[in-house]
């Protein structure tokens, strides 16, 4: 229930955007009808086709995104026309005939022809079906936990109600302004006599913001300005009603007797396995489990991988089954070959569950990378840990586990660990910059004066990012979960602290290597060249992964990262930092 009130007011502040000033017009339209009649039907329009729109771009992903081009462009015809009628309503009805007509039936003129006046709420529907196919609320920060939740969690109807939930959120806002506008509209007609001037100022309005949004305004500058006046207020909203999104609990710090928490959930949703034949809860009977859901370009779960191999390796003759529930966070790590490809390169001998339909991480309700969960051998879950660290605690578990199995003989702890490259530990005490996703759908700190267009070949210059800012310079497309590069020469910037910059990087469609050039505050990296460039800052995109390209040998300070892409395609997704 507080997600549903969380989705509903944070589609409530977007009244408060700029992002939705070209959608004003097209509401304050209709603002002298009956409210019941002709603006209800136009927001219940309006959420639903924005619901619907985004439910299926959360798990339609990219033909979802080409459809909407479509029908954007279909939209934005339809509501030219309906501002049209409203400034010339006699040479529109004689000019373009039947698409002319329809355009009128949905405006203001339309009570001109009897014929429009048998279906009111029909043409208010469709209007605001029009207009919600043009509707581009900020990607805040409310909105895009529903976005990431409804793509981890698969089409369902939770996800579509979420989704809801934040369209009526943003149509009640609306349909208050239409209520007092309605009445100012009815007020100004009696005082001034101006019906006709007024019905022509809001079709001029109208074609006005059919402007905007055709030039990209609603995308671009409006949605920056967006982020800005709404984001703090967004992510107040998601502190007080969702405060386990931002810092989960971590019970059970010290020894003693370990609770039970829950039941071994079902590896049947797996839909293959690496390293082993499939494994079910009935055949682990006996056995202590360690349940670690990873995915391969998450630099956390990398970090976590040599104490979960090494556990793996030490315990595995006392009855320990380690199994990695491998679950994708973004496309590309579906690719079973890249998962294979992975395991093999971080030398994981022990069972990998590809978990694609996310069915035994809701089986967990499971919601982190990583996240591990200690099982005993009566199949009860005991104990879990999310994220990097206590990793002396997680093995003192499994020891405690195995001891109540009846294992005696255990090999002494702690076990040796040998992490290196990528999967060193982080710097913690100098870290101060934050995993940043380049995707619209959870983009944060953009500063290029372009602003984030969405799914538009754009040309964007850098801008000049602060700490933990970052821009684009070049021709891309920025994607729900990437950006994508359209023409060589591309730039990525971006201004951090911290002692490690990794990004995760892929090729284009085609799988053509992409070459690039890294420059640390302007020069060549050196010694603080990362593992997959060399001093000179010289790199190759081969595969869809996680690149190092940074690692400091000195103190750790704050610096300006630019990475130059000299050939067109590469796809980059995150920034993470150690």
């Amino acid at each position: 229930m507080i997600l549903f009130l969380l989705a509903y007011a944070g589609g409530a502040l977007t009244i408060l955007s700029p992002c939705i000033l070209p959608v004003l017009p097209f509401v304050f339209a209709r603002a002298d009808r009956p409210f019941l009649r002709s603006g209800l039907p136009l927001l219940l329009g309006l959420a639903s086709s924005f619901a619907l729109v985004a439910s299926l771009a959360t798990v339609a992903g990219g033909w979802a995104v080409e459809a909407n081009r479509y029908g954007r462009g279909a939209a934005l015809a339809l509501l030219a026309l309906f501002g049209l009628s409203l400034l010339f309503p006699t040479l529109a009805d004689r000019a373009m005939q039947p698409l002319v007509r329809a355009g009128a039936r949905l405006s203001a003129s339309a009570d001109r022809d009897p014929r429009a006046e048998q279906h009111p709420v029909l043409a208010s529907l469709l209007l605001g079906a029009a207009t919600g196919l043009l509707w581009a609320p900020c990607a805040g920060p409310v909105l895009g936990l529903l976005l990431t939740g409804a793509a981890l969690q698969g089409a369902n109807a939770q996800t579509s109600l979420l989704l809801l939930s934040y369209a009526a959120g943003a149509a009640t806002s609306l349909a208050l302004a239409l209520l007092v506008g309605g009445r100012m509209f009815a007020a100004m007609k009696r005082s001034l006599g101006a019906g006709e001037w007024l019905r022509r100022g809001l079709g001029a309005a109208v074609l006005v913001g059919v402007g905007a949004i055709a030039l990209g305004l609603d995308t671009g500058l409006l949605t920056r300005l967006s982020l800005a006046s709404t984001a703090s207020l967004e992510q107040g909203l998601i502190e007080r009603l969702h405060p386990q999104a931002a810092a989960p609990a971590q019970p059970l710090r010290g020894s003693g007797a370990l609770p039970v928490e829950g039941q071994l959930q079902s590896l049947s949703g797996a839909v293959a396995w690496l390293n082993s034949p499939p494994l079910s809860a009935e055949s682990l009977r006996g056995k202590v489990v360690l349940i670690d859901f990873w995915t391969y370009s998450c630099i956390n779960c990398l970090r976590t991988l040599p104490y979960v191999r090494a556990w793996a390796e030490k315990y595995r003759d006392q009855g320990l089954v380690v199994i990695g529930v491998h679950t994708p966070e973004f496309a590309f790590e579906k690719r079973i070959d890249n998962v294979r490809q992975a395991v093999a390169d971080f030398q994981i001998d022990y069972p990998v569950a590809i978990d694609n339909n996310y069915a035994i991480w809701r089986a967990y309700d499971n919601r982190y990378w990583p996240a591990h969960y200690f099982i005993d051998a009566q199949g009860r879950i005991r104990h879990h840990h999310f994220g990097e660290g206590e990793y002396a605690r997680s093995e003192q578990v499994i020891r405690q586990l195995l001891a109540e199995a009846g294992q005696t003989a255990l090999p002494a702890a702690p076990a040796r660990i040998e992490a290196s490259g990528i999967q060193a530990a982080p710097a913690v005490a100098e870290l101060q910059s934050p995993e940043t996703y380049l995707g619209h759908a959870r983009a944060r700190n953009f500063v290029s004066p372009q602003g984030l267009v969405h799914e538009q070949p754009t040309d964007y210059s850098a801008g000049l990012p602060g700490l933990n800012q970052w821009g684009l310079a070049g021709r891309w497309v920025i994607g729900g979960e990437q950006a994508a590069l359209a023409a060589a020469g591309g730039r990525i910037v971006y201004r951090f602290r911290a002692r490690d910059l990794h990004l995760v990087l892929g090729p284009g469609p085609g799988g053509e290597p992409v070459r690039f050039r890294v420059r640390l505050d302007g020069a060549a990296p050196g010694a603080d060249h990362g593992q997959d460039i060399d001093a000179e800052g010289q790199g190759l995109v081969r595969a869809q992964r996680l690149y190092q390209l940074i690692r400091q040998t000195g103190a750790v300070g704050e610096h300006s990262f630019e990475i130059e892409f000299l050939d067109p395609g590469v796809q980059a997704y995150a920034f993470t930092f150690g």
